[in-house]
Parts: structure tokens; C-alpha cells; sequence
């Protein structure tokens, strides 16, 4: 109550105040600025930084010296994009292009990895067309050789957390809560209910759903849906693959192989390495089916295209014949006779 109270007294006097005095001119210098960024006088943005076009920067955010932020970038009051400065580590925060950044969210701090190396430059890279929502933390890499990665087109909700060396793909969504530890890979069109926990070096397929409340401490494989405290396979996707445009013999497909490995019969226990060889040789077998029909299809087609070149061929020697007779014993009709040919 009384932070609030401070807050709008605080606001109240900002209008006194001219917005015309920018704060960054504290640091002896100025951001470089690629366009029309729209910076609020309240900002505080180190001169080693870099701006794109449109770039809109809320009151209280902080940029650090070493990130770059691209063109139509919107970054919403009170959150941090920490680069190079005296209290942080070296390297490098890059930021795509039409981003958006909400609340004190914060985004390239210093890992939280104790084998990290004081003087390793460590490194964060963010995509195009992210929504990184309020209270989200994202880590850089924890060694120089590392990356931290986020893809384009994500929608991470609040308070999540990205550790360091994660590699994220495009077109996730993370709902809140979502926790990943270090070294996590995270494929495309992942789908997170809230309160999950991903333990450190898993990988996530594409195209798998979450439940809510989940421990993950194995790896997911794709079109999965996982669930519970030390999750568990609860079937294929099938709302996610619909949505994204598989068709029903995939999805059929896909449940063919889900069977074979995942619940195998009695008379099939072998283990999970047999199982897999043997749905490889079953693709392996529809595959070559399906180039045999393939190529049944296409001599069928050529032998039938034969026949029509030769009947054409009959048809337009006929026609010639017909025609040298015509003008030898009919002249008069050769007109109207060529125009219903």
C-alpha cells in the first residue's frame, strides 16, 4: 500500500518534470540509435548500447552496454536487459527483431552455475516475434563456447525461467511457471500447462504437450502428451497435431508406432532398441510398397499415354485422308467440313 502510494506521488511529480532531459546522459555518452526509438526520460540505457528502428523503452528498464536490441522492440516499465557493465559478466545479449518484454522481467543476468568462470564471456541470442511476459528470467550461457538461444515466434507467460544454455526452437508455449534447468533443449511447437519443472539436459520433441504440475526428468519424444510428478507418457497429441494440420493417416500412422513401442503385447516384450528396429523396418517396408505403387502408377499412366498418342496419331492421319478426299471430290463443303474439325 504504501509502494503504491510512493509510486503515484513519484508520477504525480514526473509530470513537473521536462521529458526532454533524458537519464542515459548520466553516463557521459549516449545509446546508439538506429531510428525512431522511443526511449521514456526515466530509462536508464548505457552508451555501449545498441537500438533498432521503433524501439520502445518503458520508464525504470535498464539496458545493458553490450546488448542489442532489434527494430520494433517493446520493452514494458521496470524490466532489465543486462549486458556488459562493471557489476556483470562479459559477452553479449542480442535481441531480435519485434519482441516484446514484459514487466521487471529480466533477461541476460549471469547464469546461476557455479562452474561458471569469472571472465568467460557468455552469450544470449533471442529470435524475432517473442512475448516474453512479466517476471520471466532468462539466463546467458555459462561458458564462452555456449549459447543461450531462444527461437522466433514463442510465447513465454509470466514467471517463467530459461537457465543457462538452454536451446529453445519457434512456435513454443510456455505457460507459467515453466521451469527449465541448464543445457534443456526444447524443439518446435512444445505446448507447457503451467507449474512445470524440466530438469537439467532433457530434450523436448516437437510437437508435445505438458501437463500441469509436471516433474519432466527424462526426455520427451514427439507428438507426446506427458503428465504427473515424474511425468509419464499419457498418449499422442492428438489435439495438438490436429491443430497444427496431420493429417488422419499420419495421426494413424503415428498411433501404429506409438503401440509398438509403448505398449507392446505380451508375445512382444522384447526391449525398447528391438521395438524401434522393428517399426524402422516397417517404415522401410510401407516405404518401398508405397514407391512400388507409385511407380505401378506411373508406367500405368506412360502405357496409357501410349495408347493415346497412337489413337491421336490415327486420328490425324484418318483426318489428312479424309481431307485430300474431300478436296478432290467435294470442294464446296471443305470450308464448313475444317471448321467443325
Amino acid at each position: 500500500m504504501l509502494a503504491s502510494r510512493a509510486a503515484r506521488r513519484f508520477l504525480s511529480f514526473s509530470r513537473f518534470v521536462s521529458p526532454s532531459i533524458p537519464l542515459r546522459h548520466l553516463h557521459q555518452g549516449a545509446p546508439r540509435l538506429d531510428g525512431n526509438a522511443s526511449i521514456h526520460p526515466y530509462a536508464i540505457i548505457h552508451p555501449g548500447a545498441v537500438l533498432g528502428k521503433a524501439v520502445s523503452v518503458g520508464p525504470f528498464c535498464t539496458v545493458g552496454s553490450a546488448a542489442r536490441i532489434g527494430d520494433g522492440c517493446e520493452l514494458h516499465p521496470g524490466c532489465h536487459v543486462v549486458g556488459d557493465t562493471e557489476l556483470d559478466l562479459p559477452g553479449r545479449t542480442i535481441i531480435g527483431r519485434n519482441n516484446v518484454i514484459g514487466h521487471y522481467a529480466v533477461i541476460g543476468v549471469k547464469c546461476q552455475d557455479l562452474k561458471y568462470k569469472p571472465g568467460d564471456e557468455c552469450f544470449l541470442i533471442v529470435g524475432d516475434n517473442n512475448e516474453i511476459r512479466e517476471y520471466t528470467s532468462i539466463h546467458r550461457s555459462s561458458k564462452s563456447t555456449e549459447k543461450t538461444v531462444i527461437g522466433d515466434n514463442n510465447l513465454i507467460m509470466g514467471s517463467c525461467h530459461i537457465a543457462h544454455d538452454c536451446k529453445i526452437g519457434k512456435n513454443n508455449i510456455f505457460a507459467n511457471n515453466t521451469l527449465l534447468a541448464g543445457h534443456v533443449v526444447v524443439e518446435d511447437y512444445t505446448h507447457t500447462a503451467g507449474s512445470i519443472v524440466i530438469h537439467q539436459f532433457c530434450h523436448i520433441g516437437s510437437y508435445c504437450f505438458i501437463g500441469g504440475g509436471s516433474v519432466i526428468a527424462q526426455d520427451v519424444p514427439k507428438y507426446m502428451m506427458v503428465s504427473g510428478d515424474r511425468a509419464e507418457l499419457r498418449g499422442l497429441n492428438l489435439e495438438g497435431l490436429r491443430r497444427h494440420g496431420f493429417s488422419s493417416m499420419e495421426v494413424r500412422s503415428m498411433r501404429s508406432a506409438y503401440k509398438k513401442i509403448f505398449m507392446p503385447n505380451d508375445t512382444e516384450s522384447d526391449g525398447i532398441e528391438n521395438r524401434l528396429s522393428e517399426v524402422d523396418k516397417q517404415k522401410i517396408r510401407m516405404m518401398d510398397a508405397t514407391k512400388k505403387l507409385a511407380f505401378n502408377s506411373c508406367r500405368l499412366a506412360s502405357s496409357r499415354l501410349v495408347v493415346q498418342l497412337h489413337l491421336v496419331k490415327s486420328v490425324t492421319v484418318l483426318l489428312i485422308y479424309y481431307r485430300q478426299c474431300i478436296d478432290i471430290f467435294f470442294p464446296e463443303i471443305i470450308v464448313k467440313l475444317y471448321c467443325t474439325l
